[in-house]
């Protein structure tokens, strides 16, 4: 990965500078971050490095198509690498877990839109909110299984329910 963001810098006349592959091994370690905690991140390292040049470096590596940027709610902007698959997000309200999807888990949800509306939606940008499952155990174990009682685990209807 290191060499291929190399050759895309430097073949549009960019340096490769310790800050921009700082920031590049900090949205590949932490994937769906935001920049400051790219920044937190960065600064264990490199204790210099200002928040704008996080910036800075976001938005250059995203023009160069090394990084792209998903909104997961209200907050700040979230990037991860562009290399990887395209994905949906899945959003627990109560922990903030992020949990990416393959585009084929919504495909039924893609196609229906697509002949009920004629809308054609943009996967990589599909985010859904809800709680996760670990969320919804914990959620169900206070209540006194009482989620649980409706079906299977999870509160998720059993076997021929």
């Amino acid at each position: 990965m290191t060499q291929a963001w190399d050759k895309a810098l430097r073949a549009r006349g960019y340096r490769v500078t310790p800050q921009r592959q700082l920031v590049l091994a900090a949205v590949t370690r932490l994937e769906h971050a935001t920049p400051e905690e790219i920044w937190a991140d960065v600064q264990r390292t490199a204790s210099g490095v200002n928040i704008s040049t996080i910036y800075r470096a976001l938005e250059l590596l995203e023009q160069l198509g090394l990084v792209t940027h998903t909104h997961l709610g209200h907050g700040a902007p979230r990037y991860h690498l562009a290399a990887e698959a395209e994905h949906v997000h899945l959003v627990c309200a109560k922990c903030g877990r992020i949990t990416q999807v393959a585009p084929d888990a919504v495909a039924a949800l893609v196609s229906a839109l697509d002949q009920n509306y004629g809308f054609q939606t943009d996967v990589g940008h599909l985010t859904v909110f809800g709680r996760c499952e670990s969320c919804r155990d914990d959620a169900a174990a206070a209540a006194g299984g009482a989620g649980q009682a409706a079906g299977g685990p999870g509160g998720r209807p059993g076997p021929g329910t």
